[in-house]
């Protein structure tokens, strides 16, 4: 009978390394800002740049009225 092998905790999916970084022919990655406001409207930009886009993130943040910002990689 086949033993199973515990290797500690179980790894979740933002522990690995993004599939967006193996492939070659990109030239650059698009990030996703997506800023969700207190009246329930919820406004996106997309920036080829990371610190662009976590920049925009941070100053929105800083507003009264925006509940949450964040940036995804989407491609």
């Amino acid at each position: 009978m086949a033993k199973t092998v515990n290797k500690g905790p179980k790894k979740s999916v933002r522990d690995e390394k993004s599939q967006f970084g193996k492939d070659r022919r990109r030239r650059h990655h698009h990030f996703l800002v997506t800023v969700n406001y207190a009246d329930g409207e919820t406004f996106g930009r997309v920036y080829t740049n990371k610190e662009k886009a976590t920049r925009f993130a941070e100053r929105q943040r800083r507003s009264p009225v925006v509940k949450s910002a964040r940036v995804t990689q989407v491609s």
